[in-house]
């Protein structure tokens, strides 16, 4: 267990979490990851029939769903999250640090994509 928490310890003293632009980065996308958790959260209450979970223009409503399958899509932010952060962290170790930035703004984009996917959600079914 100890060297277990050593070795955590050890990856977050490194090098990569120093750097401003990576830190304000993470703080921001934990920060949007967070406020779709607590919105959704919030808004869509655990009912016995199926919410919208998608709405197109073209076809109207094509995708009904538990209310527990909105959580997916901040969930979804996380899982994409520690994959970028691991890319990063990898392309930053090689000396290779733009395309390393690259990947933690792909991540906030995503985040906010997100945000604005389960805004969406949240609105057509109110």
């Amino acid at each position: 267990m100890y060297k277990l928490w050593g070795k955590i310890k050890a990856f977050f003293a490194d090098e990569y979490f120093r750097s401003h632009i990576i830190l304000w980065l993470l703080v921001f996308i934990f920060l949007v990851n967070l406020t779709n958790w607590i919105l959704l959260k919030i808004f869509i209450k655990p009912i016995d029939f199926p919410i919208i979970l998608h709405y197109n223009v073209y076809f109207g409503v094509d995708m009904l769903g538990s209310w527990k399958q909105v959580y997916f899509l901040p969930a979804l932010g996380l899982l994409l999250l520690i994959i970028n952060l691991f890319l990063s962290f990898y392309f930053y170790k090689k000396k290779d640090r733009i395309a390393s930035y690259i990947l933690m703004i792909a991540a906030l984009m995503i985040q906010l994509s997100l945000l604005v996917a389960s805004a969406s959600v949240i609105i057509i079914n109110y």
